[in-house]
C-alpha cells in the first residue's frame, strides 16, 4: 500500500518565555558562538593546531594539487558589503590593531577561524577554504595592490574605492593557493567593502562560493566589532 499523504512543513515559533528580543535562531547562534569560544580558549593556539594537524595536511594537499593542475590560472568572485555608521578609515585602523595583537577578536568573527595573527611566518591563517582546512600565510597583506591585481581597475574604479589591500595566500612551500583583493570606499553614511578572492581554476566551484560566504560572515562581524570598540 502506497502512502500518498502530503505533509505540510513543520514550523515552530516562540510565543513567550525569555526576556528581551530575539528569535530561536538568534539564541542558537549566541550559544554556538559561546561554545566555540570556550573550546578555542581551552585548547589554545597550539592545541588547535595539534587537533587539526591531519585535516590541515589533507586540505593543503588538495589545494596544492589544484594549484599545480591550474598552471597559474585563477578564477575569482566578489562579495559586496554595505556598512553604515562607520568610515572605511575607522574600520581599517581597527583591523590593523587587531592583526597586531588581538587574535581572539579575529578568531571570533567566524566559527571556522582556528589561527589568525602574526608569527615568524608573517600573517598566518588557519581556516577553512571551502570544505578544506588550510594553513597558509598572507604575504603583502595591508599593502597596496600587488602587481598580479592588474584587473583591479576593471573590477572597481580607483577613484571610488581608494583603499586597497591584497595578498597571495601561500603554503609553507611557497605554493600560491589563492589571492585576495579587498577594496573599500566611503559613502555618505558609511562605506562599501568589495571583497574579491581568487582560487586555482581546477578548484571545485564550492570552494569559491563558500569563501564568498565566509567573507560575508567574517567581515560583517569585524565591522560590528570595530563599531563596538568605539563605545
Amino acid at each position: 500500500m502506497t502512502d500518498n499523504r502530503t505533509f505540510q512543513p513543520v514550523t515552530v515559533t516562540l510565543e513567550a518565555g525569555p526576556a528581551g528580543a530575539g528569535s530561536i535562531d538568534d539564541f542558537e547562534l549566541f550559544y554556538a558562538r559561546r561554545a566555540v569560544d570556550r573550546f578555542r580558549t581551552l585548547l589554545g593556539r597550539q592545541g588547535l593546531l595539534d587537533l587539526l594537524a591531519a585535516d590541515i595536511e589533507a586540505g593543503n594537499a588538495v589545494l596544492r594539487e589544484s594549484a599545480r593542475t591550474s598552471r597559474g590560472a585563477f578564477k575569482g568572485g566578489t562579495t559586496v558589503l554595505a556598512a553604515k555608521g562607520l568610515t572605511s578609515g575607522e574600520f581599517l585602523a581597527w583591523m590593523d590593531q587587531a592583526f597586531a595583537g588581538d587574535e581572539r577578536v579575529l578568531l571570533a568573527a567566524h566559527p571556522e577561524h582556528y589561527v589568525m595573527g602574526t608569527d615568524e611566518t608573517g600573517a598566518r591563517v588557519v581556516e577553512n577554504i571551502g570544505p578544506y582546512v588550510a594553513d597558509f600565510s598572507m604575504g603583502g597583506w595591508g599593502t597596496d595592490a600587488l602587481a598580479w591585481a592588474e584587473d583591479a581597475d576593471e573590477l572597481l574604479p580607483e577613484a571610488e574605492f581608494p583603499r586597497r589591500m591584497s595578498s597571495n595566500l601561500s603554503l609553507a612551500d611557497g605554493t600560491v593557493i589563492g589571492r585576495a583583493l579587498i577594496q573599500f570606499g566611503d559613502t555618505a553614511d558609511g562605506f562599501t567593502a568589495n571583497l574579491t578572492v581568487y582560487f586555482p581554476v581546477t578548484c571545485p566551484d564550492e570552494v569559491l562560493d563558500h569563501h564568498l560566504r565566509h567573507y560575508a560572515v567574517e567581515f560583517r562581524n569585524w565591522i560590528v566589532a570595530a563599531a563596538d570598540s568605539r563605545a
